[in-house]
């Protein structure tokens, strides 16, 4: 995974890096929860430590409150080698905070405090562009395209890393909480769309996208653009289905024992991101993308097995000892 110098290629995730706070007993509302435990999160930054844990190298650019929480957070992507040299403090705003709860249906429950909170302030003229035109790969997801002007930094931050020649990946990571309305939510979604390279979405993303209640091939191909080399749908505990211009398979799950969903598809897209970023003619060899696909539901069934989600993401030891059935 080295370059030529040994140095490895850079990938740089760019969004919201919040902290979730967990209710202490799982199964209940979160007016019933006794006590919450603080639990980083944010996908993008999630995305970044699980490129790090498996021996990548990641940057993370967004944009934290200049606060006890922020800091923090700060501080968790250092200790797990993530760059945060794309890192902004907001004085005037806080950092993101979510309440989250699993319910004893086993759907999760969210409640976000973000008026407006840092995140959503990263402004244009506040990114590191440097760190950014040296991405091989620049990563994304959608939270950053609600409000102004954190869209605006999203959208130049995006074309700054593709004229410098990095691969696009987008994973929309749909909350309907934060937006305004369901259309709102697609429409924004889909209005960069074509640009992204790779794609991933879950099976529900893939019928809100859509408006199809099937995930099937056909849906999921009503989806394909000519930029994109690969598209995948996550189907949770089923594994996953991939799509490329020349071929299209699905690759089977891990069956393990999960505990907590949260983080699992930023740790598939982790490891994803990590096996394509020297050398993305993996995407054209169905049976070499097919090995990163398993190594990758591995990540993610892993991820599933502990709570949290940053303490839950793997070190490419555990995903090899999964892999060879130990």
């Amino acid at each position: 995974m080295a370059t030529s110098n040994g140095e490895k290629s850079l990938i740089v995730s760019f969004g919201e890096m919040l902290i979730d706070f967990v209710p202490t007993v799982s199964g209940v509302s979160l007016a019933e929860a006794p006590g919450f435990i603080k639990a980083p999160g944010g996908a993008p930054a999630n995305v970044a430590i699980a490129v790090s844990r498996l021996g990548g190298r990641a940057a993370f650019v967004g944009k934290l409150g200049d606060d006890e929480f922020g800091h923090m957070l700060a501080g968790i992507l250092k200790q797990n080698g993530v760059s945060a040299e794309g890192i902004n403090f907001d004085t005037g705003a806080r950092t993101a905070l979510a309440f989250v709860t699993l319910r004893s249906d086993g759907e999760r429950e969210f409640m976000f405090y973000r008026n407006p909170s840092a995140d959503m302030l990263l402004r244009p003229d506040e990114l590191n562009l440097d760190l950014i035109k040296s991405a091989k790969v620049f990563h994304y997801g959608s939270i950053s395209l609600i409000v102004e002007p954190c869209r605006s930094a999203h959208l130049k931050a995006m074309e700054v890393a593709k004229e410098a020649g990095a691969l696009l990946s987008y994973d929309p990571n749909l909350r309907l909480p934060l937006w305004p309305s369901k259309e709102e939510a697609k429409k924004q979604i889909l209005s960069i769309w074509d640009k992204a390279e790779v794609i991933k979405v879950s099976d529900e993303e893939l019928m809100f996208l859509t408006g199809s209640d099937n995930v099937d091939d056909e849906t999921a191909l009503s989806l394909w653009h000519s930029n994109l080399k690969l598209l995948l749908v996550t189907l949770g505990e089923k594994g996953c289905n991939y799509y490329t211009k020349s071929f299209r398979g699905s690759v089977d799950p891990f069956h393990v024992n999960a505990v907590d969903t949260t983080g699992a598809g930023d740790s598939y897209v982790g490891a994803l991101l990590c096996n394509i970023v020297d050398d993305r003619s993996v995407v054209e060899d169905e049976a070499r993308l097919i090995e990163v696909l398993r190594f990758a539901n591995a990540c993610g069934a892993i991820t599933t097995t502990k709570k949290g989600a940053i303490p839950a993401l793997p070190t490419e030891s555990e995903v090899q000892s999964l892999l060879n059935g130990n």
